[in-house]
C-alpha cells in the first residue's frame, strides 16, 4: 500500500474528504518526525516504537583486507513494531477495532463489614511409605581361556 493508497482506506474508515485525510496523516507524520528529531522516543502502544540512536566513534575492521578502520559518529532512527503489531503481522489476521464502551456512572457501594478469619486446625503429617529398593546380584566376571 502506498500513501496515495493510505490515505483513501483513511478517509474511507472515518468518513473524511480525501484532503482531510492528508491533512492528518501529514501531521501525525510532521509530529512523529519532529518529536525523535528533538531526541525524544514516541510510542504508539500497539503500534511501533520510533527513537533516535546516537552511535559513537569506534574502529571496526575491514573483513575483505582485514585491516582497522575508523567508523564516524552517528545518528540512525530506529523503529521497533510492538507486540499486538507483530502478533498481527505473524498471523495474518487484521486486528479488530476497537470498539467504543458507552461511558458509565461509578456507582459508590458501602464495603460489606468484614468478618474474623476462622482459625484453622493445625494440619497432620500425611505417613511417608517408604521404598525398599533391591540389589540386583552381582555380575561374575566372564572367565578368560
Amino acid at each position: 500500500m502506498n500513501r496515495s493508497q493510505l490515505l483513501n482506506k483513511f478517509a474511507e474508515v472515518n468518513e473524511l474528504t480525501r484532503k482531510e485525510a492528508d491533512a492528518f496523516v501529514t501531521s501525525l507524520v510532521d509530529i512523529i518526525t519532529g518529536t525523535v528529531a528533538a531526541g525524544e522516543d514516541v510510542a504508539i502502544s500497539g503500534f511501533a516504537k520510533f527513537r533516535r540512536i546516537d552511535r559513537p566513534a569506534r574502529l571496526a575492521r575491514n573483513p575483505a583486507t582485514g585491516e582497522t578502520v575508523k567508523v564516524k559518529a552517528k545518528r540512525v532512527a530506529r523503529i521497533t513494531p510492538l507486540k499486538n503489531f507483530k502478533d498481527s503481522v505473524l498471523s495474518g489476521k487484521a486486528p479488530k477495532p476497537a470498539a467504543k464502551a458507552p461511558a458509565k456512572k461509578a456507582v459508590a457501594k458501602k464495603a460489606p463489614a468484614k468478618k474474623a478469619p476462622a482459625k484453622k486446625a493445625p494440619a497432620k503429617k500425611k505417613a511417608v511409605a517408604k521404598k525398599t529398593v533391591k540389589k540386583a546380584p552381582a555380575r561374575k566376571p566372564a572367565k578368560r581361556r
